[in-house]
């Protein structure tokens, strides 16, 4: 039969297995927490489960691996996004601790300082996450008995990233040559910079006209299409002619639909910067073009559920994210209002 007890703040848990006695902290300030922990640790000396007293001694380390196993194993597709948060940020700042000794405290410390670096309320509500995720997986799996309470920051989520023609042009014509049609496809689909850079020749249909994106090549895994408009035709059309002469050049096969002299196209934040900043436009980003994109196909008058389909949005709560109102609909709401005002 074990038992709970407590030396000095912190509670302690005392139980036996196969004659032996065994004491292990709870980590906690909480009775309640020590008897969970206890019949934790009692049902797998039952399930003959091997017990390990090592609640209290875990290091955030090893929380941080688990969490990134856990993405591995599920496939999911952000892993290199945390693992850079990890890498970059969370470990830095908790590494080495034990985590059972990281505190509400220390929580808001990390958003501090990450606040002093100008890192966003965005960014640091990722990283956030990833922390609370750390913990919640240390209690699954029974490393961990509890966890520290994590204050999330406020975030604006309304997006007002946009671009106007004019000023689309005006940052195109300070980029590289290779990345004009890259962009110009981006202003007109909305599509991802990721699904962009790789686009494949295959995944074009020019007798029917419309270009394919397959199911393993899109964030929510679903597949979707791009019907050909007028001006998409013509920058693709384009952009095939010049990739059979520099294919013949080359004697080689060009994979890529954008590409750098046959290459797939890489980072390009650099070019990107000092065009927005030649143009008179610094601190827009690529991800505008989707905003973008989405403003234009509801100006033109496109169903909301078809212009999500085109982009590749799932819920149609980018609409209220991106806070777009079509000129229509502002023109409808002053008619309705003129007629309202002459019946009263």
């Amino acid at each position: 039969m074990g038992s709970v007890y407590k030396r000095g703040t912190t509670w302690w848990v005392k139980y036996y297995r196969a004659g032996k006695a065994f004491r292990e902290s709870s980590g906690s300030r909480k009775e309640s927490d020590a008897k969970r922990l206890l019949r934790l640790r009692e049902g797998d000396i039952v399930r003959g489960v091997p017990v390990t007293p090592r609640v209290g001694r875990v290091k955030f380390d090893e929380l941080a691996e688990d969490v990134l196993t856990d993405y591995r194993i599920n496939g999911k597709r952000s892993l290199i996004h945390a693992e850079t948060r990890f890498r970059l940020h969370l470990l830095p700042f908790f590494g080495g601790r034990r985590a059972a000794a990281i505190t509400p405290a220390d929580a808001n410390r990390f958003t501090l300082k990450r606040q002093e670096n100008g890192a966003s309320n965005g960014e640091i509500n990722r990283e956030l996450a990833m922390l609370k995720r750390a913990f919640n997986l240390g209690i699954q799996t029974g490393k961990m008995m509890t966890r520290p309470h994590v204050a999330m920051l406020n975030e604006n989520n309304v997006r007002s990233g946009f671009f106007e023609r004019d000023q689309f042009e005006a940052v195109k014509r300070h980029l590289r040559e290779y990345l004009k049609p890259f962009v110009m496809f981006a202003y007109i689909t909305g599509w991802r910079k990721s699904e962009i850079t790789s686009l494949e020749w295959h995944q074009l249909d020019f007798s029917v006209g419309r270009v394919y994106l397959e199911p393993g090549n899109t964030k929510n895994d679903d597949a979707r299409w791009f019907p050909f408009t007028e001006e998409l035709r013509q920058l693709l059309e384009r952009q095939r002619e010049e990739t059979d002469r520099l294919q013949r050049e080359k004697g080689t096969v060009i994979q890529w639909v954008f590409h750098r002299e046959g290459k797939r196209i890489g980072d390009f934040r650099k070019s990107w910067k000092t065009a927005c900043r030649k143009a008179g436009l610094p601190g827009r980003i690529p991800h505008d073009f989707r905003r973008t994109a989405v403003r234009n196909l509801v100006r033109a008058g496109v169903p909301e559920r078809v212009a999500m389909q085109m982009t590749g949005h799932k819920t149609r709560s980018v609409f209220e994210r991106y806070n777009i109102v079509s000129e229509e609909d502002l023109a409808e709401a002053a008619r309705r209002l003129s007629k309202f005002s002459r019946t009263v």
